[in-house]
């Protein structure tokens, strides 16, 4: 992609785990050992995943019952709720990704390989701060999903013998 395109750093004034236990705290709620691992493992890198991909990411990693498949539902509404992870639907199903520290950006989709490319751009934040004066509206936020087909399979279709192209 494009530099031209790229979300911009990461700002993070304070660990993703004391600001999940401060929300915790607030809710009369406490950091427990499940959650800890959750969260760890959720900020350990960025990508975008689904409850699934995360309960077998720990079951490769940890003894299968250190972390219970509806603390790991329970915990990732509560990431969600504290605001620091960001829930969208694919494909009738939650995907997940960062939102604290995490600049605006949006998406491309592929609907082939199921990818999602992140990219920000100045002008769509023009477009909606234009859009909203006109209605009286004050934005405080936006997500856009484009869906299509990337690139590589758009190569890979080409490519095979018997599938039509699109005009």
């Amino acid at each position: 992609m494009s530099k031209q395109y790229q979300v911009g750093p990461i700002e993070i004034p304070e660990p993703p785990l004391l600001r999940f236990a401060e929300y915790l705290r607030a809710q009369g709620k406490r950091m427990t050992s499940q959650r800890q691992i959750i969260v760890n493992e959720v900020f350990s890198h960025h990508d975008h995943f689904d409850a699934e991909d995360l309960i077998n990411h720990l079951r490769d990693r940890l003894a299968a019952r250190e972390v219970s498949r509806p603390t790991i539902y329970r915990t990732l509404g509560e990431l969600v709720e504290a605001g620091l992870l960001r829930r969208m639907i694919l494909r009738e199903r939650y995907v997940y990704e960062h939102q604290y520290g995490y600049p605006e950006h949006d998406h491309l989709y592929c609907q082939s390989c199921h990818q999602l490319f992140e990219f920000h751009t100045d002008a769509l934040i023009k477009i909606r701060e234009a859009v909203a004066r006109e209605y009286h509206f004050t934005p405080t936020s936006h997500r856009m999903i484009i869906m299509g087909i990337c690139a590589d399979c758009q190569r890979k279709a080409e490519q095979s013998p018997g599938v039509s192209k699109r005009a």
